[in-house]
């Protein structure tokens, strides 16, 4: 089977994630992955649990494999389950070892940090408006330890959209 590269579009709270993945899967003609745990924390009625983070881990790879053979030369993926990860980390104090050891088995041919240059948009599923700055380190920090390809991404409006196209454009023709 062909390699279809993956990139993953990251970053804190209220950065674009979801409209910027559903941006780039139209301009490129392929699917986007949406954020598993979007939905699945959209349907809990009590707060998160360590059980819920395994859950979400789980259901994104899951997703991800299910609609990988769908794309179209690219998989535009809104986030990944390194976001387990950081969130377990903040809320519990320690992330699930099965997230630790699939992280490395799962990488993402190239990564899309946005940067936290857009302004708060209130969401029932938002937590931490205070905590941008704090969550944009840890971004940074953990794709760095993965030794990940990664760019930020900044801009307003239809400038943050051409930054994203440039950068990828430039990815999938450099390999």
């Amino acid at each position: 089977m062909k390699h279809i590269p993956k990139i993953a579009v990251v970053g804190p709270e209220s950065t674009g994630k979801s409209t910027m993945s559903d941006y780039l899967a139209a301009h490129y003609h392929t699917i986007a992955v949406p954020e598993y745990s979007r939905e699945y924390c959209a349907a809990l009625t009590e707060p998160c649990t360590w059980q819920d983070e395994i859950n979400m881990f789980q259901g994104q790879l899951a997703l991800e494999a299910s609609l990988l053979p769908k794309a179209n030369h690219v998989l535009i993926c809104d986030t990944t389950f390194l976001t387990v990860k950081i969130w377990s980390e903040h809320m519990f104090g320690q992330a699930p070892q099965e997230v630790l050891d699939e992280l490395p088995k799962h990488p993402y041919d190239f990564y899309l940090l946005l940067d936290i240059d857009l302004p708060w948009q209130d969401d029932p599923l938002r937590n931490f408006p205070e905590l941008r700055e704090h969550f944009m380190a840890v971004w940074h920090k953990e794709l760095t330890a993965l030794q990940a390809r990664y760019v930020v991404i900044s801009g307003i409006d239809t400038n943050r959209y051409e930054n994203a196209v440039k950068v990828i454009d430039d990815f999938l023709t450099a390999d």
